[in-house]
């Protein structure tokens, strides 16, 4: 676990003095020296948080919590409130998103009746973890993926086959989400849309409501989780990463992101930093 630790803090040193964009990367670094709070954090993809200093609290009510050592897997179906919280003066966690795709082959289970699972980083886990940080130096896409496949299949070797029970049919919605990330939030229009999906208007419409949301809806929950993403993974000016988001001005940034996660994006800034 310990190894796994270093890994992690020199690739945060690592990407904080290079040029390279954390997109680019196939996992996230969360930290933090104060507590967090966030609320309505939404989950696209299946979420693979291991937490590696600290402490995790989930629900409103911080119902669940997970320790430095434990792992959490994360629906993709879930939004969810979340506590950060330090000890030893930090709080530090590894995220990896995965792809529908790096289930295949998998046998999925078609009842969801769980948004989360609790489980322990053993020292097995930890070596292959460890060994997919370190391989995002220099591996291509593919081979990334197949690492990622890796994980999943360990997971369940290792007795953790109940994260396959939530893993989801990918929706048009997750699709969308994946178009304005990768497109713009302010350049891809309501006819490139369609165009790319292959559908009329009408029908993206029909199908988004009977997945209980809208263009606009998944358009904002994109841009607000990016730049949640970018708060915590790199030391860009708000003003860049409201602009980065597609946000016309901070202030706006600033309204949005107060309204969805309960905070302001300085002050989840001044939870990074030390007083």
């Amino acid at each position: 676990m310990q190894n796994l630790l270093d890994t992690v803090n020199n690739t945060v040193k690592n990407t904080v003095n290079s040029t390279r964009e954390k997109h680019e990367l196939p996992f996230t670094v969360y930290s933090s020296v104060k507590e967090q709070k966030l609320l309505n954090v939404p989950i696209v993809k299946p979420l693979l948080i291991v937490i590696l200093n600290g402490d995790k609290a989930l629900g409103k009510d911080s119902e669940l919590i997970c320790h430095a050592g434990d792992f959490i897997f994360l629906s993709d179906s879930s939004t969810i409130t979340i506590r950060n919280i330090p000890k030893n003066k930090e709080y530090l966690a590894l995220l990896i998103e995965f792809d529908y795709q790096d289930f295949d082959g998998l046998q999925i289970s078609e009842f969801n009746q769980k948004n989360y699972y609790i489980g322990k980083t053993t020292p097995i886990l930890a070596i292959c973890l460890q060994q997919f940080v370190e391989s995002a130096e220099w591996a291509p896409k593919p081979v990334l993926s197949l690492r990622k496949k890796e994980i999943i299949a360990l997971l369940c070797h290792l007795g953790h086959q109940e994260i396959l029970s939530m893993v989801g049919n990918p929706q048009i919605g997750n699709r969308l989400h994946d178009m304005f990330c990768a497109q713009g939030f302010n350049t891809l229009t309501i006819e490139h849309i369609c165009e790319q999906l292959a559908m009329s208007e009408s029908t993206l419409r029909r199908k988004l409501k009977l997945e209980g949301t809208s263009v606009q809806e998944i358009k904002d929950q994109a841009r607000l989780g990016l730049g949640l993403d970018l708060l915590q993974t790199t030391h860009h000016a708000i003003g860049l990463i409201a602009e980065k988001c597609g946000y016309q001005s901070q202030s706006r940034f600033t309204d949005r992101f107060k309204g969805r996660f309960g905070l302001t994006p300085s002050e989840l800034r001044k939870t990074k930093m030390a007083g």
